[in-house]
């Protein structure tokens, strides 16, 4: 079952970065600057969760998952542009 997840990040080095935008392309949707909405199944939340791990490294790095429930999915607003993340995006590994 695929588990609808809110990445932010907050990366010191450019380069680093760069990485950790490009592989979370690989698995959602680029809704703000640093934020990226996922569905995930558990296997890719694993395999995404490995991908970045070698991309934190100083001590004010950060990569946060925030996991939201259905019913909390109805209840996100969007002002002005942009739409919720749905099942109708596909996303190629």
């Amino acid at each position: 079952m695929k588990q609808f997840v809110l990445i932010s990040y907050d990366i010191s080095n450019d380069r680093r970065r760069s990485k950790v935008a490009k592989t979370l392309e690989d698995y959602g949707r680029r809704v703000q600057y640093s934020v990226f909405e996922c569905l995930l199944q558990p296997a890719e939340l694993r395999r995404l969760n490995h991908a970045l791990q070698p991309w934190v490294v100083d001590p004010q790095d950060s990569i946060r998952f925030y996991f939201i429930s259905a019913d909390d999915l109805s209840r996100i607003k969007v002002i002005g542009h942009g739409a919720v993340t749905s099942d109708e995006i596909f996303f190629l590994h």
